[in-house]
Protein backbone atom coordinates (compact mmCIF):
# COMPACT_ATOMS: atom_id res chain seq x y z
CA UNK A 1 0.00 0.00 0.00
CA UNK A 2 1.68 3.22 -1.18
CA UNK A 3 -0.46 5.73 0.71
CA UNK A 4 -1.56 9.24 -0.29
CA UNK A 5 0.68 12.34 -0.31
CA UNK A 6 -0.30 14.49 2.68
CA UNK A 7 1.07 17.26 4.86
CA UNK A 8 -0.01 17.59 8.47
CA UNK A 9 0.18 21.30 9.30
CA UNK A 10 -0.74 23.74 11.98
CA UNK A 11 -2.40 26.88 10.72
CA UNK A 12 -3.08 29.51 13.36
CA UNK A 13 -4.82 27.76 16.26
CA UNK A 14 -5.99 24.79 14.18
CA UNK A 15 -4.34 21.67 12.81
CA UNK A 16 -5.25 19.68 9.74
CA UNK A 17 -4.29 17.48 6.83
CA UNK A 18 -3.49 19.23 3.54
CA UNK A 19 -3.77 17.57 0.15
CA UNK A 20 -3.43 18.45 -3.51
CA UNK A 21 -6.80 18.04 -5.19
CA UNK A 22 -5.28 15.69 -7.75
CA UNK A 23 -4.31 13.27 -4.97
CA UNK A 24 -7.93 12.79 -3.84
CA UNK A 25 -10.96 11.31 -5.66
CA UNK A 26 -12.81 13.82 -7.83
CA UNK A 27 -16.15 12.35 -6.73
CA UNK A 28 -17.25 14.14 -3.53
CA UNK A 29 -18.78 11.06 -1.89
CA UNK A 30 -15.66 8.97 -2.52
CA UNK A 31 -13.45 11.82 -1.32
CA UNK A 32 -15.43 12.23 1.92
CA UNK A 33 -15.38 8.49 2.62
CA UNK A 34 -11.61 8.50 2.18
CA UNK A 35 -11.14 11.53 4.45
CA UNK A 36 -13.20 9.93 7.21
CA UNK A 37 -10.89 6.91 7.07
CA UNK A 38 -7.79 9.11 6.99
CA UNK A 39 -8.86 11.21 9.97
CA UNK A 40 -10.19 8.26 11.99
CA UNK A 41 -13.87 9.27 12.14
CA UNK A 42 -16.36 8.48 13.51
CA UNK A 43 -14.60 7.80 16.80
CA UNK A 44 -14.34 10.08 19.84
CA UNK A 45 -10.59 9.39 20.06
CA UNK A 46 -9.95 9.22 16.31
CA UNK A 47 -7.47 6.59 17.42
CA UNK A 48 -7.08 5.06 13.95
CA UNK A 49 -6.37 8.25 12.03
CA UNK A 50 -4.73 11.67 11.91
CA UNK A 51 -7.49 13.53 13.77
CA UNK A 52 -6.83 14.88 17.25
CA UNK A 53 -10.26 14.14 18.80
CA UNK A 54 -11.41 17.79 18.60
CA UNK A 55 -13.00 19.88 15.82
CA UNK A 56 -9.96 22.17 15.82
CA UNK A 57 -7.67 19.24 14.96
CA UNK A 58 -9.97 17.38 12.57
CA UNK A 59 -9.70 19.65 9.55
CA UNK A 60 -8.73 19.18 5.92
CA UNK A 61 -7.57 21.61 3.23
CA UNK A 62 -7.62 20.67 -0.46
CA UNK A 63 -5.46 22.83 -2.71
CA UNK A 64 -5.18 23.26 -6.47
CA UNK A 65 -4.13 25.86 -9.02
CA UNK A 66 -6.90 28.37 -9.57
CA UNK A 67 -8.53 29.15 -12.88
CA UNK A 68 -9.74 32.43 -11.37
CA UNK A 69 -7.59 35.34 -12.59
CA UNK A 70 -7.91 36.94 -9.14
CA UNK A 71 -6.19 34.05 -7.38
CA UNK A 72 -3.14 31.79 -7.60
CA UNK A 73 -4.67 28.79 -5.86
CA UNK A 74 -8.04 27.41 -4.82
CA UNK A 75 -8.54 26.20 -1.25
CA UNK A 76 -11.45 23.96 -0.32
CA UNK A 77 -11.95 23.49 3.41
CA UNK A 78 -13.58 20.37 4.84
CA UNK A 79 -14.56 19.94 8.48
CA UNK A 80 -14.41 16.27 9.39
CA UNK A 81 -16.72 15.47 12.29
CA UNK A 82 -15.07 13.58 15.13
CA UNK A 83 -17.94 11.39 16.31
CA UNK A 84 -20.14 11.25 13.20
CA UNK A 85 -19.51 10.09 9.61
CA UNK A 86 -19.92 13.67 8.37
CA UNK A 87 -17.65 15.81 6.20
CA UNK A 88 -18.92 19.37 5.81
CA UNK A 89 -18.07 22.06 3.25
CA UNK A 90 -20.55 24.54 4.77
CA UNK A 91 -17.84 26.91 6.00
CA UNK A 92 -14.25 27.87 5.35
CA UNK A 93 -11.46 28.13 7.94
CA UNK A 94 -9.24 31.17 8.27
CA UNK A 95 -6.74 29.41 10.54
CA UNK A 96 -6.05 26.56 8.11
CA UNK A 97 -5.93 29.28 5.43
CA UNK A 98 -2.63 30.39 7.00
CA UNK A 99 -1.14 26.94 6.26
CA UNK A 100 -2.44 26.80 2.70
CA UNK A 101 -0.07 29.44 1.32
CA UNK A 102 3.21 27.84 2.49
CA UNK A 103 1.84 24.43 1.45
CA UNK A 104 1.18 25.75 -2.07
CA UNK A 105 4.76 27.04 -2.29
CA UNK A 106 6.15 23.75 -0.95
CA UNK A 107 4.17 21.88 -3.62
CA UNK A 108 5.46 24.22 -6.38
CA UNK A 109 2.01 25.59 -7.20
CA UNK A 110 3.34 29.11 -6.59
CA UNK A 111 6.97 30.11 -7.28
CA UNK A 112 8.81 31.46 -4.25
CA UNK A 113 10.55 34.82 -4.33
CA UNK A 114 13.64 35.69 -2.34
CA UNK A 115 12.46 37.45 0.81
CA UNK A 116 8.71 37.08 0.81
CA UNK A 117 6.05 35.61 -1.47
CA UNK A 118 2.44 36.73 -1.82
CA UNK A 119 -0.04 33.94 -2.48
CA UNK A 120 -3.58 34.90 -3.52
CA UNK A 121 -6.03 32.27 -2.33
CA UNK A 122 -9.62 31.78 -3.41
CA UNK A 123 -11.60 30.16 -0.62
CA UNK A 124 -13.81 27.82 -2.62
CA UNK A 125 -16.40 27.44 0.15
CA UNK A 126 -17.26 31.15 0.09
CA UNK A 127 -15.66 32.61 -3.03
CA UNK A 128 -13.72 35.15 -0.92
CA UNK A 129 -10.14 35.94 -1.92
CA UNK A 130 -7.30 36.47 0.54
CA UNK A 131 -3.70 37.58 -0.03
CA UNK A 132 -1.17 35.86 2.23
CA UNK A 133 2.43 36.96 2.58
CA UNK A 134 4.83 34.13 3.44
CA UNK A 135 8.47 34.62 4.42
CA UNK A 136 10.68 32.89 1.84
CA UNK A 137 14.34 33.85 2.39
CA UNK A 138 16.51 32.47 -0.39
CA UNK A 139 13.37 31.38 -2.24
CA UNK A 140 12.38 28.77 0.34
CA UNK A 141 9.59 28.68 2.91
CA UNK A 142 10.78 29.16 6.46
CA UNK A 143 8.74 28.22 9.52
CA UNK A 144 11.27 29.69 11.95
CA UNK A 145 10.61 33.15 13.31
CA UNK A 146 9.77 35.26 16.34
CA UNK A 147 6.05 35.84 15.75
CA UNK A 148 3.75 34.78 18.59
CA UNK A 149 0.00 34.21 18.51
CA UNK A 150 -2.25 33.44 21.44
CA UNK A 151 -3.21 29.81 21.81
CA UNK A 152 -0.01 28.43 20.27
CA UNK A 153 3.18 27.79 22.28
CA UNK A 154 6.49 29.14 21.08
CA UNK A 155 7.22 31.33 18.07
CA UNK A 156 7.19 30.87 14.30
CA UNK A 157 7.49 32.75 11.04
CA UNK A 158 4.63 35.21 10.52
CA UNK A 159 2.02 34.78 7.82
CA UNK A 160 0.35 38.10 7.04
CA UNK A 161 -3.28 37.69 5.95
CA UNK A 162 -5.44 40.22 4.11
CA UNK A 163 -9.01 39.06 3.49
CA UNK A 164 -11.14 40.89 0.95
CA UNK A 165 -14.64 41.83 2.09
CA UNK A 166 -17.24 39.14 1.27
CA UNK A 167 -19.54 39.83 -1.66
CA UNK A 168 -22.70 39.00 0.30
CA UNK A 169 -24.63 41.15 2.75
CA UNK A 170 -22.89 41.92 6.04
CA UNK A 171 -26.26 41.76 7.80
CA UNK A 172 -28.38 39.00 6.25
CA UNK A 173 -31.60 40.41 7.77
CA UNK A 174 -30.62 44.05 7.22
CA UNK A 175 -30.95 44.73 10.95
CA UNK A 176 -28.19 45.42 13.49
CA UNK A 177 -30.28 43.54 16.08
CA UNK A 178 -32.94 40.86 15.72
CA UNK A 179 -34.96 39.23 18.46
CA UNK A 180 -34.58 35.47 18.04
CA UNK A 181 -35.36 32.63 20.44
CA UNK A 182 -36.08 35.20 23.13
CA UNK A 183 -32.76 37.11 23.00
CA UNK A 184 -31.32 40.07 21.13
CA UNK A 185 -28.79 38.96 18.52
CA UNK A 186 -26.72 40.44 15.72
CA UNK A 187 -26.77 38.14 12.70
CA UNK A 188 -23.63 38.99 10.75
CA UNK A 189 -21.35 37.56 8.07
CA UNK A 190 -17.97 39.16 7.48
CA UNK A 191 -16.42 35.93 6.26
CA UNK A 192 -18.03 33.58 8.79
CA UNK A 193 -21.78 33.46 9.34
CA UNK A 194 -22.14 34.27 13.04
CA UNK A 195 -24.76 35.09 15.63
CA UNK A 196 -23.53 37.52 18.28
CA UNK A 197 -25.28 37.36 21.64
CA UNK A 198 -24.53 39.07 24.95
CA UNK A 199 -23.23 36.48 27.41
CA UNK A 200 -25.20 38.11 30.21
CA UNK A 201 -28.45 37.52 28.31
CA UNK A 202 -27.76 33.78 28.66
CA UNK A 203 -26.99 34.03 32.36
CA UNK A 204 -23.18 33.78 32.22
CA UNK A 205 -20.36 36.25 32.72
CA UNK A 206 -18.47 35.41 29.51
CA UNK A 207 -15.13 34.67 31.16
CA UNK A 208 -15.84 30.96 31.77
CA UNK A 209 -13.44 28.41 30.33
CA UNK A 210 -14.66 26.25 27.41
CA UNK A 211 -15.07 23.06 29.46
CA UNK A 212 -17.35 24.81 31.96
CA UNK A 213 -19.54 26.18 29.17
CA UNK A 214 -19.73 22.80 27.41
CA UNK A 215 -20.82 21.13 30.67
CA UNK A 216 -23.66 23.64 31.18
CA UNK A 217 -26.54 21.63 29.70
CA UNK A 218 -29.04 24.50 29.93
CA UNK A 219 -26.66 26.87 28.14
CA UNK A 220 -25.86 24.33 25.42
CA UNK A 221 -29.58 23.82 24.83
CA UNK A 222 -30.20 27.59 24.59
CA UNK A 223 -27.32 28.00 22.14
CA UNK A 224 -28.79 25.22 19.98
CA UNK A 225 -32.20 26.91 20.09
CA UNK A 226 -30.75 30.26 19.03
CA UNK A 227 -28.75 28.64 16.26
CA UNK A 228 -31.79 26.80 14.88
CA UNK A 229 -33.79 30.04 14.88
CA UNK A 230 -31.04 31.83 12.94
CA UNK A 231 -30.95 29.32 10.06
CA UNK A 232 -33.92 30.61 8.03
CA UNK A 233 -33.12 34.25 8.83
CA UNK A 234 -29.57 33.91 7.51
CA UNK A 235 -30.54 31.83 4.48
CA UNK A 236 -28.24 28.97 5.43
CA UNK A 237 -28.82 25.71 3.59
CA UNK A 238 -28.81 22.34 5.31
CA UNK A 239 -29.75 21.52 8.87
CA UNK A 240 -28.28 22.49 12.26
CA UNK A 241 -27.05 18.90 12.63
CA UNK A 242 -25.09 18.72 9.37
CA UNK A 243 -24.02 22.33 8.80
CA UNK A 244 -21.31 23.98 10.90
CA UNK A 245 -22.54 27.56 10.47
CA UNK A 246 -23.67 29.85 11.90
CA UNK A 247 -21.33 30.08 14.86
CA UNK A 248 -22.80 31.42 18.10
CA UNK A 249 -20.45 33.93 19.72
CA UNK A 250 -21.10 35.09 23.28
CA UNK A 251 -19.88 38.64 23.93
CA UNK A 252 -18.96 40.37 27.17
CA UNK A 253 -16.94 43.36 28.34
CA UNK A 254 -13.20 42.91 27.74
CA UNK A 255 -11.11 41.85 30.70
CA UNK A 256 -7.58 42.34 29.34
CA UNK A 257 -7.67 45.71 27.62
CA UNK A 258 -9.14 44.48 24.33
CA UNK A 259 -12.23 45.58 22.44
CA UNK A 260 -14.50 42.65 23.34
CA UNK A 261 -14.35 39.27 25.05
CA UNK A 262 -15.67 36.20 23.23
CA UNK A 263 -16.68 32.60 23.75
CA UNK A 264 -17.47 30.84 20.47
CA UNK A 265 -19.59 27.72 19.95
CA UNK A 266 -18.27 26.03 16.76
CA UNK A 267 -21.09 24.93 16.74
CA UNK A 268 -21.28 22.29 19.48
CA UNK A 269 -17.87 22.55 21.16
CA UNK A 270 -16.45 25.82 22.48
CA UNK A 271 -13.41 27.19 20.65
CA UNK A 272 -10.21 27.27 22.72
CA UNK A 273 -9.43 30.53 20.92
CA UNK A 274 -11.49 31.97 18.05
CA UNK A 275 -11.59 31.35 14.32
CA UNK A 276 -9.95 33.97 12.10
CA UNK A 277 -13.06 34.68 10.06
CA UNK A 278 -15.25 34.36 13.13
CA UNK A 279 -13.11 37.10 14.69
CA UNK A 280 -13.55 39.15 11.51
CA UNK A 281 -17.32 38.92 11.92
CA UNK A 282 -17.01 39.88 15.60
CA UNK A 283 -14.84 42.85 14.66
CA UNK A 284 -17.43 44.00 12.14
CA UNK A 285 -20.10 43.68 14.83
CA UNK A 286 -18.03 45.74 17.28
CA UNK A 287 -17.71 48.45 14.61
CA UNK A 288 -21.43 48.42 13.84
CA UNK A 289 -23.61 51.03 15.49
CA UNK A 290 -26.63 49.49 17.23
CA UNK A 291 -25.27 45.93 17.41
CA UNK A 292 -25.39 43.81 20.57
CA UNK A 293 -21.73 44.77 21.13
CA UNK A 294 -22.74 48.37 21.77
CA UNK A 295 -22.20 49.21 25.41
CA UNK A 296 -19.76 46.32 25.88
CA UNK A 297 -16.90 47.50 23.68
CA UNK A 298 -14.92 50.70 24.31
CA UNK A 299 -14.78 53.47 21.72
CA UNK A 300 -13.01 52.44 18.48
CA UNK A 301 -9.26 53.06 18.32
CA UNK A 302 -7.92 55.66 15.91
CA UNK A 303 -5.68 53.05 14.26
CA UNK A 304 -8.72 50.77 13.60
CA UNK A 305 -7.15 47.88 15.50
CA UNK A 306 -9.70 45.65 17.16
CA UNK A 307 -8.40 43.24 19.79
CA UNK A 308 -10.77 40.28 20.20
CA UNK A 309 -10.20 38.46 23.49
CA UNK A 310 -10.73 34.68 23.63
CA UNK A 311 -10.11 31.87 26.17
CA UNK A 312 -6.37 31.59 25.50
CA UNK A 313 -5.48 35.20 24.72
CA UNK A 314 -6.40 37.58 21.93
CA UNK A 315 -6.48 38.15 18.18
CA UNK A 316 -5.72 41.57 16.72
CA UNK A 317 -7.46 42.59 13.50
CA UNK A 318 -7.39 45.70 11.36
CA UNK A 319 -10.56 46.50 9.42
CA UNK A 320 -10.04 49.26 6.88
CA UNK A 321 -12.78 51.48 5.42
CA UNK A 322 -13.18 49.22 2.36
CA UNK A 323 -14.00 46.26 4.60
CA UNK A 324 -10.69 44.44 4.06
CA UNK A 325 -9.57 42.61 7.19
CA UNK A 326 -5.87 42.21 7.97
CA UNK A 327 -4.27 40.10 10.67
CA UNK A 328 -1.21 38.07 11.59
CA UNK A 329 -1.10 34.28 11.87
CA UNK A 330 1.65 31.67 11.92
CA UNK A 331 1.84 28.20 10.39
CA UNK A 332 4.13 25.21 10.64
CA UNK A 333 4.77 22.01 8.75
CA UNK A 334 4.46 19.14 11.25
CA UNK A 335 4.72 16.14 8.90
CA UNK A 336 5.13 15.79 5.16
CA UNK A 337 4.81 12.33 3.69
CA UNK A 338 2.17 9.75 2.84
CA UNK A 339 -0.86 8.82 4.90
CA UNK A 340 -2.33 5.33 4.93
CA UNK A 341 -6.11 5.34 5.44
CA UNK A 342 -7.82 2.52 7.25
CA UNK A 343 -9.53 -0.04 5.05
CA UNK A 344 -13.15 0.58 3.99
CA UNK A 345 -15.72 -0.88 6.35
CA UNK A 346 -16.95 -4.25 5.17
CA UNK A 347 -20.72 -4.60 5.00
CA UNK A 348 -22.13 -7.47 7.04
CA UNK A 349 -23.87 -10.20 5.09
Amino acid sequence: MSGIPCALMRGGTSKGALFLADDLPADAAARDDLLLRIMGSPDLRQIDGLGGAHPLTSKVGVVSRSEDDAADIDYLFLQVAVDKPVVSTSQTCGNILAAVAPFAIERSLVPARDGSTVVRVRMVNTGTVAALTVHTPGGEVTYEGDAEISGVPGTASPVEVAVEPPSGALLPTGNPVDRIAGVDATLIDNGMASVLVRAADLGITGDEDPAKLESNADLVARVAEIRAAAFPLMGIAGTPETTTTPKIVLLSEPGEGGAIRTRSFIPFRVHEAIGVLGAASVAAGVSLQGSVAEGLAPAPRADRRIRVEHPTGFLDLMVDPTGETRLLRTARMIMDGRVHPRSPRKEST
